[in-house]
């Protein structure tokens, strides 16, 4: 038997990538560059390929540093404790939200990447929390704030930040550029060269950096390097599917930007194995697919099309839509994952549904929203359409009412509990926004404060009130108690391994349902979801069970006995049904 062949070098790969993006460059000494900056050497060994680093217990916590505050606490101080109080042996991963000293968006306007905002605390802060819990941090990579050191040093044609930014001719055609915003794409300025362009993807207060520019690499590599040695193991690459720009393109999904991807991924999981890239690219399903790559860029994507379309499911009654997407989702290579996630900082995405929900679909779940309090964001499509971009809307609000319901039907709370089952058993690592957990409200204060739609759900919670609340006879606590009962039921579940094998069922559209079985095939759970307001009946004969096996709920701890009984499932509850427990 032959030995498998060796792979190249670390030296010898960086090499090609950095061939690939800058052809005209002198590889070798650019590839030293970034070997030096990165502090890897060039015979690193490499890591075994399809690594798993996640298990049937693996769930993230998405949170502000500052989401809950104590007078007289550093607010990551106090966010550490509050994890480790409630969250201990539930959540593995705390993303923390930008920590740095921004100027604008919440922290995604980043001003200097390697410092802690001195209002949450300081990188110690960080560390004792990533004793306690993985620890994700963002890497803002496609743009900085307008009021960072390198934005004034390239005004001025000084170093670190002369021509770190994209210029841009305001003649040049660039409809073509596909964009989530509706404001100008360039950005007049004045610098010692005079007026010129440049190019802002997001907001005017986030200028796009020029990666064509390989410093621009090796500072990002400079700031990986800081974080890995501060403890951070995991990164979510925000917006990167915009990095790369070239003029007659959409300027989004380039060949180069997943260069870049596999670069920095060949980069981390060299000086660190159990590290972890995740990107964030808010777009249609099948372009979001692509940022596995061949398992060589990202570990984790975010799966951009649950959110919308389970929240479609839960306000029309109907699985169908759910159901279909769910069957062309290709299972995870090992190595890789789905970060499912239903609620996050930003609001729910509505170009992962292009093509999988009707305009009129969209738009009388937008009403259905409305009614409950929900802003809407729009975007300038490529014909000049002005559409729904986001839905901005707490979470616990947005299942106050279906399509049909009107103001209140008294399951709120069972509908937001059964949406969270679906995203816990579904293939992949679920990730919990903090205000999910918390069932907060919106926040319609904070955004006639901020005049930003995404404030809605981005509340800040006074810790001592929180802890009253969770104590009390509260919405707060009964969500919280629900979700933390089920978190820790699934956490002992191989068959919920992210990367388990999956199956979609058929049994109606007011039930969606799916199989689970673990890798080494010893469990099956069968997580079957009514979510819709009506009672919906099956028959434990269309399920694929082994006869001489006993099965037992997980959530009720029900036998089923009866193979040949049908069952009812009452609005909105859900049964894990399971041959180990």
């Amino acid at each position: 038997m032959t030995e498998p062949e060796a792979l190249p070098s670390l030296e010898l790969r960086v090499k090609a990538h950095l061939q690939c993006l800058y052809p005209h460059e002198d590889i070798d000494a650019l590839a030293a560059r970034c070997l030096e900056t990165f502090g890897v050497t060039p015979d690193a060994p490499t890591p075994g390929p399809h690594r798993n680093n996640w298990g049937p217990g693996s769930a993230m916590l998405i949170t502000y540093g500052d989401s809950v505050r104590r007078d007289g606490e550093e607010p990551l101080h106090t966010l550490t404790g509050f994890c480790k109080a409630h969250f201990s042996g539930m959540i593995s991963t705390v993303h923390v939200l930008p920590f740095f000293p921004y100027s604008s968006d919440d922290g995604f306007a980043v001003m200097d990447y390697t410092t802690v905002n001195p209002s949450l605390g300081d990188w110690d802060d960080l560390t004792e929390l990533s004793r306690h819990f993985q620890v994700m941090t963002d890497l803002v990579i496609n743009h900085c704030s307008s009021r960072s050191l390198w934005f004034e040093n390239y005004k001025a044609g000084k170093a670190p930040g002369h021509r770190y930014f994209i210029e841009m001719s305001p003649d040049e055609d660039l409809s073509g550029v596909v964009r989530p915003r509706t404001s100008p794409l360039l950005r007049a300025v004045e610098t010692v060269e005079g007026e010129k362009h440049v190019w802002c993807t997001f907001s005017h207060d986030q200028v796009d950096l020029d990666f064509s520019n390989p410093d621009v690499l090796l500072e990002f590599l400079g700031i990986i390097k800081l974080y890995m040695d501060r403890g951070m193991r995991w990164f979510r690459l925000d917006a990167v599917a915009f990095l790369w720009k070239i003029l007659g393109t959409p300027c989004i999904n380039l060949p180069e930007t997943h260069e870049v991807i596999r670069l920095i991924r060949l980069m981390i999981e060299h000086r660190d194995p159990e590290a972890v890239i995740i990107t964030e690219t808010n777009i249609p399903n099948q372009e979001n697919l692509t940022y596995f790559g061949n398992a060589n860029e990202a570990h984790m994507i975010y799966n951009f099309s649950l959110p919308p379309l389970l929240l479609h499911a839960m306000l029309s009654g109907n699985a169908q839509h759910l159901k279909h997407w769910l069957m062309t989702m290709p299972p995870a290579q090992q190595g890789t994952a789905y970060l499912n996630f239903i609620a996050s900082h930003d609001g729910i995405g509505l170009r992962p549904v292009e093509g999988l929900l009707s305009d009129d679909e969209i738009d009388r779940m937008i009403e259905a929203l409305v009614d409950s309090g929900a802003r809407i964001t729009a975007r300038t499509a490529a014909n000049g359409d002005v559409r729904p971009y986001e839905i901005n809307i707490s979470l616990w609000n947005a299942m106050a009412r279906t399509e049909t319901s009107g103001d209140n039907d008294g399951l709120q709370f069972h509908r937001f509990i059964c949406a969270h089952a679906v995203m816990m058993a579904l293939e992949g690592v679920p990730a919990f926004y903090i205000h999910s957990l918390l069932a907060t409200e919106n926040d319609e204060a904070r955004v006639e404060h901020t005049g930003q739609n995404r404030s809605i759900n981005r509340h800040v919670w006074d810790a001592d009130q929180l802890d009253d609340l969770l104590e009390g006879a509260t919405h707060h606590r009964s969500v919280f108690s629900a979700l933390r009962r089920l978190l820790a039921i699934r956490t002992r579940q191989a068959a919920f391994h992210p990367n388990a094998t999956q199956y979609t069922l058929h049994l109606g559209d007011g039930l969606f349902a799916f199989w689970r079985q673990s890798i080494d095939r010893r469990q099956s759970i069968f997580a079957i979801h009514n979510i819709s307001g009506e009672e919906q009946v099956f028959n434990l004969s269309e399920l694929n069970l082994i006869v001489t096996d006993q099965w037992m709920d997980l959530v009720s701890g029900r036998p089923f006995e009866d193979r040949m009984k049908p069952v009812t499932l009452e609005p909105y509850q859900f049964i894990w049904l399971t041959n180990r427990w």
